[in-house]
């Protein structure tokens, strides 16, 4: 399962896993693309290993790990309560 976490002001969306057996959480980052239709990458935590990056510039990639790198409490929190709308009740 994948929860919605953040939309950026660049179009990209982040979404996390719940937390993985081996206690790891997949993040995953997408950003519509007119030529490529998306571009992609996929970040895990704790560890910040990246990995299936596609379309995405390392400047880009530089700033989505400055912003996972500053949540990153509250993605590993969220993953274990079933994401943002069942951690926050909403």
């Amino acid at each position: 399962m994948m929860y919605p976490f953040l939309t950026l002001d660049d179009g990209a969306e982040i979404v996390h896993s719940e937390m993985l057996p081996d206690q790891r959480v997949k993040v995953y980052i997408e950003k519509p693309d007119a030529k490529d239709c998306f571009h992609y990458a996929t970040c895990y935590l704790p560890d910040y290993t990246w990995e299936d990056i596609f379309g995405f510039s390392q400047d880009e990639i530089d700033r989505y790990q400055e912003v996972i790198q500053s949540t990153a409490h509250l993605i590993l929190q969220f993953s274990q309560e079933g994401g943002f709308e069942n951690a926050s009740s909403f």
